[in-house]
């Protein structure tokens, strides 16, 4: 049961921007309306600590509900405005802020959001940073055992080290001699690792010898943060996972030229016995059964010649890499103060800005474009554009990209 709101606090309960900033104290507080409940986000500042916190408020029984938070949240607000979008999210412009820093989505009504509702069985709302530009897709790569994809992926990272790099994953068996936590793994306890997957915040995850494997999606953004496009080693049932995530990936199946050709390349190996190469085959067959499913892979490669799949594997990589150009602004530590939004149908948003404190003269004007937006909780919400605007002296608007 949710506990009954004090009448001052239902007040102020309006839907606009901040709705309580006490300067003294430092607390901060904003509302949204989303059809029957109102989400409320307070932030506080004290000591040197802060704190961030969502509740919503329930307009119908007239009663405040504590949801589960999932995602990545902000490390403090030092004050902040929201703006609902139509997307099943709210926008979150923090004050005094980096541009990289400053924008985050609070879904509320995303397919992720829904998808956690039904398996917590409880309210549930998700924390996702925005990202200004595009960013390399990361690849999945999927195939049975003995098809070369090793090979092929070994060969990406040779001669494109800077280029690609792999997530680390994360287990709960113990780490073995001269390995390092945070390099070969994430060594993790059983029961958080459990608790994290329970929360979405892994993309696939599997038991092998009683001990739990899987991929975050933080791994995978933290690689794409970095610059590099990051590369996911999986089995078909994990590409089905990721495939099912908010994750924006680009999906390639490896298959042999035959299933005899491949038997005779697990054969070839010698270093497994007939009962594991039967196991191996009996494995391969389902996955190229499953690898052909449509809807699940974005190109199927044959490796008949590796370095002929290689030359395609290379320029397939480059064709998607010209397609999704990285884009990253040239102001990235420009800080904004934003005093209010403005949300426009063609899904630009006017911030409009007063001065930061800082003695640095910013525009007055932005033009956040939220149309092409990709990826979301629990991850980065990526694809975001911002623009300056300029008036001029005859009354029209320059914009110009960051």
């Amino acid at each position: 049961m949710g506990e009954e709101a004090p009448e001052h606090l239902l007040n102020s309960l309006d839907g606009h921007l901040p709705v309580a900033c006490d300067s003294e104290s430092k607390d901060y507080q904003t509302s949204t309306i989303v059809d029957d409940k109102t989400y409320v986000v307070e932030g506080s500042e004290d000591g040197g600590k802060s704190w961030i916190n969502v509740k919503i408020f329930d307009n119908l029984t007239r009663s405040w509900l504590i949801p589960t938070v999932l995602g990545m949240k902000p490390v403090q607000l030092k004050g902040h405005s929201t703006l609902l979008l139509n997307n099943g999210r709210i926008l979150i412009v923090k004050k005094d802020y980096p541009l990289d820093d400053c924008i985050w989505f609070l879904e509320v009504d995303t397919p992720f959001v829904k998808e956690q509702k039904k398996l917590l069985g409880t309210e549930v709302v998700a924390w996702s940073k925005g990202v200004i530009g595009s960013a390399p897709k990361p690849i999945v790569i999927s195939g049975p055992s003995g098809v070369g994809k090793g090979t092929l992926i070994n060969k990406l990272m040779k001669e494109f080290p800077s280029k690609y790099g792999f997530s680390v994953s994360h287990t709960t068996r113990a780490p073995r001699e001269k390995e390092l936590d945070g390099v070969h793994y994430h060594f993790t306890e059983r029961s958080l690792m459990e608790k994290d997957i329970r929360d979405g915040k892994f993309l696939e995850f599997a038991s092998v010898h009683g001990n739990l494997y899987g991929t975050s999606i933080e791994a995978v953004e933290a690689v794409t943060d970095s610059g590099k496009r990051c590369i996911l080693d999986i089995d078909v049932q994990g590409a089905r996972s990721v495939r099912a995530s908010s994750l924006d990936a680009i999906f390639i199946f490896i298959c042999p030229p035959s299933f005899e050709e491949l038997e005779e390349r697990l054969r070839a190996r010698a270093t497994e016995t007939e009962e594991q190469v039967q196991k191996r085959l009996r494995n391969a067959r389902a996955e190229l059964d499953e690898g052909r499913s449509p809807g699940l892979f974005d190109h199927i490669l044959v490796n008949d010649d590796l370095e002929t799949c290689y030359e395609t594997l290379k320029k397939l990589l480059a064709s998607d890499e010209n397609a999704n150009t990285l884009n990253q602004p040239t102001t990235k530590n420009l800080k904004v103060h934003v005093s209010h939004m403005e949300s426009r149908a063609d899904q630009k948003i006017l911030l409009h800005c007063g001065t930061n404190g800082t003695g640095v003269k910013v525009p007055s004007l932005f033009m956040l474009d939220i149309s092409s937006l990709k990826g979301g909780a629990p991850g980065r919400t990526r694809g975001l554009n911002v623009y300056t605007v300029e008036s001029l002296r005859d009354g029209v608007n320059r914009i110009k990209q960051l």
